[in-house]
């Protein structure tokens, strides 16, 4: 498979990676090492906050997110990370036993002007589960290198 560079990113696209099995063990063992409230540890203790029951951390749907889009696409393009995160929304809860995708779709590119070899790809990322219902997004500039460094679009 050839590397994608940013030449390659269109507005308007969607991609859709997964299914992933998100397990009650994993929401559990991320929630003791990283998130550790009641809520991310215990169903009972869950049960008695506005998430209705035990769910994962959101810092674990983005963890989630990241590896997801990593293997989708990332880890095949010609990726020279992020400057950052623009934003992060958590919609729903995202409970044990889910299977998530990630919907994936190219906002605007556009080239560095001060870097001729560097476009940016801003990008909307949805998890969402079996029913298409949205539990996180997260809208975030990639930076990924040119396949014709100097040549404006």
């Amino acid at each position: 498979m050839s590397i994608r560079h940013w030449e390659d990113f269109k507005p308007g696209a969607v991609s859709v990676y997964g299914p992933r099995l998100v397990t009650r063990e994993e929401i559990v063992a991320f929630a003791a090492e990283f998130d550790p409230q009641p809520m991310h540890l215990d169903e009972a203790a869950g049960a008695t906050t506005l998430l209705g029951g035990l769910a994962a951390s959101g810092w674990h749907s983005c963890c989630i997110l990241m590896r997801m889009i990593a293997d989708g696409f990332i880890n095949e393009s010609s990726s020279l990370g992020a400057p950052g995160v623009d934003e992060v929304r958590w919609l729903k809860p995202l409970r044990p036993g889910t299977q998530v995708r990630v919907r994936t779709t190219v906002m605007e590119t556009r080239a560095s002007n001060s870097r001729s070899e560097i476009g940016f790809v801003k990008c909307l990322f949805e998890l969402i589960d079996e029913q298409d219902i949205v539990l996180t997004t997260m809208t975030s500039p990639l930076m990924l290198r040119r396949r014709e460094a100097g040549v404006r679009p």
